[in-house]
C-alpha cells in the first residue's frame, strides 16, 4: 500500500479534526510531531490552585493542571474555554497572553512531546469542584491546594512555582 493511499485511509475515519481525532490516530500523529496544548492556572480569591487527579498510562498518578490539546484550526482562546467546561464544569476568566511557554519531552514516544501554554485563570468566588460520585483517587478529581502538593505529575513539576505563589 501506497502512503497516498494510507492517507486516504486515514482521511476517511476522520469526519473533521476540528472536533478532535479518532484515539488510534491521535496517538499515532503523536508520534510523529510535537502537540500543541493549553494548561491553565485556575486560582481563586485565597490564591488557592485548583488541580486535577490523573492516573493514566502515559503521565502516571498524581495532581496536574487542566489541559488539553488544541485542535486543528482552533484558536488558543477557544480551546482554554473548552477545557474549563470540560474539566471543571465552569467558565473562568483569563490573561490572553500566556505566563509560560515550555516545552515536555517524555521518555515514550505516544504522546512524548508537547509545546504547552500556560494560561493564568480565575473563576468565580462561589465554585465549587463537582466531584459528586469521585473519590480523591480517582481521574478528573477536583481539589483546591493552598500549598504545592508532594504527588504533582512530573512531567507538570516546571508549573511547580506557578502552583505555590
Amino acid at each position: 500500500m501506497s502512503i497516498a493511499t494510507a492517507i486516504k485511509s486515514l482521511e476517511r475515519h476522520i469526519s473533521d479534526p476540528r472536533l478532535g481525532l479518532p484515539e488510534e490516530v491521535f496517538f499515532f500523529v503523536s508520534r510523529l510531531t510535537p502537540m500543541v496544548n493549553v494548561d491553565l492556572l485556575v486560582k481563586d480569591e485565597k490564591g488557592r490552585t485548583l488541580l486535577a487527579w490523573r492516573n493514566d498510562r502515559f503521565s502516571g498518578m498524581g495532581w496536574h493542571l487542566p489541559g488539553g490539546i488544541v485542535r486543528f484550526k482552533e484558536k488558543l482562546e477557544n480551546r482554554v474555554m473548552k477545557v474549563a467546561e470540560a474539566e471543571i464544569g465552569a467558565s473562568v476568566n483569563f490573561d490572553p497572553a500566556p505566563v509560560a511557554i515550555n516545552q515536555f519531552i517524555c521518555g515514550h514516544d505516544t504522546r512524548g512531546h508537547f509545546i504547552s501554554l500556560l494560561y493564568k485563570c480565575s473563576i468565580s468566588g462561589g465554585y465549587a469542584p463537582p466531584n459528586e460520585g469521585l473519590s480523591p483517587t480517582d481521574e478528573g478529581y477536583l481539589r483546591w491546594h493552598g500549598t504545592c502538593p508532594k504527588n504533582l505529575l512530573k512531567v507538570h513539576e516546571i508549573y511547580r512555582k506557578h502552583i505555590c505563589q
